[in-house]
């Protein structure tokens, strides 16, 4: 679907207008003055989906289009979407988009925050959003943030670094907020990604990264020794969610690259497709074995990672580290994980988990990964209660070589790199109507996704 805006809204717009300001921008003043666009919107529903490939009875309509480059999103009750941009456009930061006339897309954009980033969530009447470096929140009003609704800080003063940056969150329904702290590093050598730089041990990046640190959602101006490490063992986890079903964290973690580097066993064709993805489960204490240890899906067991002496056959310290729920091929780049809540899908989503899959760059000589959502359908338990399925694909507009509605060669495209991808799913949020939205990194397009069983 094309989105229509007239040539005097397009001049104050969003499109391609990124500023110089660095993503760790300082807090917001207190009364920043927001900027509001009405954009004229056709209302057509496209037969194609936008060009997704969905699983049955599902269909996708462009919500909004050509954001910037967009990161997590979240909807209040109210329906207000609310998306964070990882780099300033026209100065701001954070985009809300209400649908006022009810035909299912945006027709209002207001912008606000002077800081980007990737973290978004809403809890506890509240709007909370991340920068590299902080954490702020916004009190909702009918669902939305006032112009003159102040943004609290609530975590910082963290050291911006170069790698693994972004403070993705989320918070429990009892006020507690969980932030990760990606590791600077892809496995901690003593020189980072060199060829023969052994792992330094024990590794010192364990003290401030990570990890995730949980704070106190409601207390302002806290610093990262005001909070407590939750879990350990994590090198990057960008997809965070509560599940309300268990009273649980859960994480994605991005798995290291480059085993490669050690020769051996450690060919391009397994370092292309491991170490795992990994799909955890988070509880106080958690240890899942960063840098030490990486995952191997296709033996279900953790090995010692080749900078500490790995052989891909020595489990060693990493027999008695915490093991993923579920894991995925290497490189896929989770960025963002959903349990749905709502009761518009079919019963088989109920308190299942979403995935978006952001794709990757590095899986040479095998075909690039990724690119799609997953849905996994969890038991009582807390547990997966089955294998993944592929529920939306097509992102990047390029032949893909998996059958859609499986997992048999799911997400392996003929990509040469990102930069071809038309467009990579990043973000997921669940409406109060039970739809979901998705956001897209490459130009920042939201898609609307429902489900109808007319065929």
């Amino acid at each position: 679907m094309n989105v229509t805006i007239s040539t005097s809204i397009l001049m104050l717009s969003l499109i391609g207008s990124e500023t110089a300001q660095p993503a760790n921008a300082v807090t917001p003043p207190a009364k920043a003055k927001r900027q509001t666009h009405a954009t004229s919107v056709r209302s057509v529903i496209p037969a194609d989906n936008d060009g997704l490939k969905l699983t049955n009875g599902f269909r996708a309509v462009v919500f909004a289009d050509n954001l910037g480059k967009a990161r997590h999103v979240a909807v209040s009750n109210t329906g207000t979407v609310f998306v964070k941009l990882e780099k300033l456009n026209d100065g701001k930061g954070i985009v809300a988009l209400s649908d006022n006339n009810g035909d299912g897309q945006s027709d209002q954009t207001v912008t606000f925050g002077n800081y980007g980033g990737t973290g978004m969530g809403i809890a506890n009447g509240y709007l909370y959003a991340s920068s590299d470096t902080s954490v702020y929140r916004y009190k909702l009003t009918n669902g939305k943030v006032m112009e003159t609704t102040p943004a609290e800080t609530i975590v910082t003063g963290l050291k911006l670094e170069r790698q693994h940056a972004s403070k993705s969150l989320a918070v429990s329904p009892d006020g507690k907020l969980y932030v990760n702290f990606g590791a600077p590093s892809n496995a901690c050598q003593e020189k980072d990604r060199q060829k023969g730089s052994k792992g330094m041990d024990p590794c010192p990046l364990l003290e401030n990264y990570a990890g995730i640190w949980q704070f106190d959602a409601n207390k302002p101006n806290q610093k990262q020794s005001d909070g407590k490490r939750y879990a350990t063992g994590i090198r990057n986890a960008v997809a965070l969610d509560w599940n309300t079903a268990n009273n649980t964290l859960y994480a994605m973690q991005h798995g290291r690259d480059n085993l490669n580097n050690w020769g051996g066993i450690f060919t391009d064709e397994v370092s292309a497709e491991f170490p795992s993805e990994e799909f955890l489960m988070v509880k106080q204490g958690s240890d899942f074995g960063w840098p030490y240890c990486y995952n191997d899906h296709s033996k279900n067991k953790k090995f010692l990672a080749p900078e500490y002496g790995g052989d891909g056959k020595t489990e060693d310290r990493c027999a008695g580290k915490e093991k993923p729920i579920m894991a995925f091929p290497g490189h896929w780049a989770p960025n963002d994980l959903l349990f749905y809540k709502g009761s518009a899908f079919p019963a088989k989503y109920k308190n299942g988990a979403f995935i978006c899959f952001h794709g990757s760059w590095n899986r040479a000589p095998l075909q690039q990964g990724g690119y799609f959502i997953a849905f996994v359908p969890f038991g009582k338990d807390g547990r997966p209660s089955g294998n993944y399925e592929v529920f939306a694909e097509n992102f990047a507009g390029v032949a893909e070589l998996g059958k859609p509605g499986t997992n048999v060669n799911a997400g392996k495209l003929d990509l040469a790199s990102p930069g071809d991808a038309k467009a990579r799913p990043m973000g997921l949020a669940e409406g109060p109507d039970g739809s979901l939205y998705v956001t897209d990194s490459v130009k920042g397009k939201v898609w609307r996704i429902t489900y109808s069983a007319k065929k």
